[in-house]
């Protein structure tokens, strides 16, 4: 048996972060003790939800930007980056970042060296518009000692540019953060996963790489959120169990994270990434790849 390049013990933690100023250092605090928790079931990459520091639910812009901070001078960030150096570990979290006037839904990669990079939200969902800016930073992959990480944020999933995106700049693993919430039924279909875990799912399936999704759980502000927190394999399918649509719950997998570069794809003949036809689109899509994937 082969020894695995880059073995991963990947977490993705489901809880319930609560908007509102007095809920901050709670939040904060709360997410530290998962991903504890993740680190003590052996995890060595920790994913958390879409704002887990803030909620989500923000009743104006004046009350989201009372919530947003610097990044990564700011008091999350920094707890973060503090967490991962003291673990060893590499973690991916959300958070409402400020950017002089500007306010931003953001993911930040911290490492046991400190901060690695930020993701901004490109696709704004429903009231996010009113209180924030869409993202501007493109879609960047880190590249780390355990692998190249990408990051995605919830509405991000349902437009399929983006992992594909991802996934022809080298990631071997997308992290996505998320705050699923309720939607007009059916929610779910009957063995109980919703839209969002099988939109993950297609996406790890036609782009040939992992994707660790951690949503959120419970209400605030008359705004109710589904769970469905998953990890899926290259081939799409959930490593392990779909969480729950109301549980705090911490799902785990353990990966071989750069074998995403080979991974088989049905029998020798097809390969999603070669048989991409490029010669008639990528010069309309735009898309690029890595710099240190071959061209």
């Amino acid at each position: 048996m082969n020894e695995p390049t880059s073995p991963v013990r990947v977490a993705v933690v489901q809880f319930d972060p609560q908007v509102g100023m007095e809920n901050r250092e709670n939040n904060l605090r709360r997410s530290l003790e998962l991903a504890l928790e993740a680190v003590n079931g052996g995890a060595n990459l920790i994913v958390l939800p879409e704002l887990s520091s803030t909620g989500y639910f923000f009743s104006n812009r004046q009350d989201a930007f009372e919530h947003s901070e610097s990044v990564p001078g700011g008091p999350s960030v920094q707890s973060w980056m503090d967490f991962a150096r003291q673990h060893r570990v590499y973690l991916v979290a959300g958070l409402t970042e400020r950017d002089g006037m500007q306010l931003f839904n953001t993911g930040v990669l911290v490492g046991p060296d400190g901060f690695i990079g930020k993701y901004r939200k490109a696709h704004l969902w429903n009231l996010e518009k009113m209180w924030f800016t869409p993202g501007d930073l493109g879609f960047p992959v880190f590249d780390t000692p355990i692998g190249r990480i990408g990051l995605l944020i919830c509405w991000d999933i349902w437009f399929p540019e983006v992992p594909r995106i991802l996934s022809q700049q080298g990631a071997d693993i997308i992290c996505s953060l998320n705050n699923w919430v309720w939607t007009p039924p059916p929610l779910f279909d009957d063995v109980g996963k919703c839209m969002a875990s099988y939109l993950t799912m297609t996406a790890a399936h036609v782009n040939n790489v992992f994707i660790a999704a951690a949503s959120r759980i419970g209400e605030e502000r008359g705004a109710r959120y589904l769970g469905c927190s998953l990890i899926a394999g290259t081939n799409g399918w959930p490593i392990g169990e779909v969480a729950s649509a109301d549980k705090q719950e911490i799902l785990f997998a353990d990966i071989d994270l750069t074998s995403s570069r080979s991974a088989p794809i049905w029998n020798n003949l097809n390969d999603l990434h070669r048989d991409r036809r490029a010669d008639l689109y990528d010069q309309m899509l735009g898309y690029t790849q890595h710099p240190s994937l071959p061209r």
